[in-house]
């Protein structure tokens, strides 16, 4: 065990607020959105320079998951990147589940409009530090951005952060990976090339980087397109733990070692008339640590298409289960094991089990590995932020803890905002 030393300091509160959200990324706009639409005052921290998470920062841009009955909140999302001609066309992909491509520069601007709209306060280029605890409730979140650690106080907390940073400064119970393994689903590096129409000369000098020159050395590459003469290219990148400082450096570096090395081979072996543009400013990641709720949602309610009478929100994205041990393009099930139909998530799922003011959103659901694989992608996680926002707000203004709301009166609010749960 590491030496440990005792950290005392008095900060200011500089914010408070109703409902806190710590992280942005969809799950964490659809909290902040919704919270602030039942007349809440919000405050959301985001560490990067803009909201949206893995589909910005990440530059994955690529909605996952059917998007009718997903919400208002999504609903203004969408008709936010219509009006600025920055979506593709919808398609079906072989799990015959719906995919859309969108121009993720413009979604960050949509975002922050509709946040700043509602009456969001925006802490941007901040992180979370650490919780104060008291008799089982978090009163108070400090964070930390360029005027140095403050601390934000609220009624309600809701974490959104991925990697359940919150939910574990507070003394929360968390989850990582499955039974008998440790090991995350894996990353992804998302970079992105210009077509240029004619081969251009290899840019990867030689002796930098191993060179790949088999197909079959390849690790598993995904293109789709990004916009006008562009490409988007995901690379797997597995064995690193988001959760961890040292895990998620060494996968940052791994993740551009391998985009140079994929690149070098399309350009020398394939003679691609492809450029390098540029590279996401964060790995994609597709499991952080889960927060153990009141309910843990399993991979067998999401193959029986559970009901819930509790339900708050709906999932329908195949079980994008990737094998966390290698980085070729293989799945911990069998590909005729990955198509589910429709299935409820239940309020409990969101309640950290361990704090009485506290929900999470997002990659924070309390659920095993493989239920996550499918309610991880965006369109459900905006659901879920929806639902743990509104709920947040209704029992900031009740002046009662989350788990004690009606939740009858909490799902006919979100049916009156388009969430649509039945199956």
């Amino acid at each position: 065990m590491p030496e440990s030393i005792p950290w005392t300091r008095n900060v200011p509160v500089r914010y408070e607020s109703d409902v806190a959200v710590i992280g942005g990324g969809m799950a964490g706009v659809g909290a902040a959105v919704a919270a602030a639409a039942q007349g809440a005052r919000v405050v959301l921290v985001e560490r990067f320079a803009v909201t949206g998470g893995m589909m910005t920062s990440g530059g994955v841009a690529n909605w996952c998951g059917e998007q009718k009955g997903a919400g208002d909140v999504f609903t203004q999302v969408q008709e936010g990147l219509a009006a600025f001609d920055a979506l593709g066309p919808v398609r079906i992909d072989k799990h015959g589940a719906t995919t859309q491509v969108f121009d993720h520069e413009i979604l960050a601007l949509v975002l922050q409009e509709l946040l700043l709209r509602r009456g969001v306060k925006l802490l941007l280029h901040t992180r979370f530090v650490d919780a104060r605890v008291r008799h089982g409730a978090i009163t108070e979140a400090v964070v930390c951005g360029s005027s140095g650690p403050e601390a934000l106080r609220a009624k309600a907390f809701i974490d959104c952060t991925g990697e359940a940073c919150l939910a574990r400064a507070a003394g929360c119970e968390t989850m990582l990976g499955c039974e008998g393994s440790s090991l995350p689903i894996p990353m992804s590096m998302m970079w992105f090339l210009r077509e240029m129409g004619e081969p251009v000369p290899p840019q990867v000098p030689e002796g930098w980087f191993t060179p790949v020159r088999d197909a079959k050395d390849l690790p598993m590459v995904s293109f789709w397109p990004n916009g006008p003469g562009g490409k988007a290219v995901k690379v797997k990148v597995a064995g690193f733990d988001a959760s961890d400082t040292e895990s998620m450096t060494a996968a940052e570096i791994r993740g551009r070692r391998r985009m140079m090395e994929i690149l070098d081979y399309y350009q020398r072996v394939e003679g691609k008339p492809w450029r390098y543009d540029r590279c996401s400013p964060i790995i994609g990641i597709r499991e952080g640590r889960r927060v153990v709720g009141d309910y843990v949602l399993t991979v067998d309610d999401v193959r029986a298409g559970a009901r819930f009478d509790d339900a708050v929100a709906r999932g329908s994205w195949w079980l994008d289960a990737i094998r966390p041990d290698n980085d070729k393009r293989e799945y911990s099930l069998p590909e005729d094991q990955l198509a589910v139909a429709p299935y409820q998530i239940p309020y409990r799922s969101l309640l950290a089990r361990d704090a009485r003011n506290l929900l999470m959103a997002g990659r924070c659901l309390s659920c095993d590995q493989l239920a996550l694989s499918s309610a991880r992608v965006a369109t459900t996680c905006c659901m879920m932020g929806q639902a743990a926002g509104t709920a947040a707000a209704m029992a900031a203004k009740a002046g009662v803890a989350p788990r004690d709301l009606d939740v009858r009166e909490l799902q006919g609010v979100l049916k009156d905002k388009g969430v649509r749960t039945d199956l």
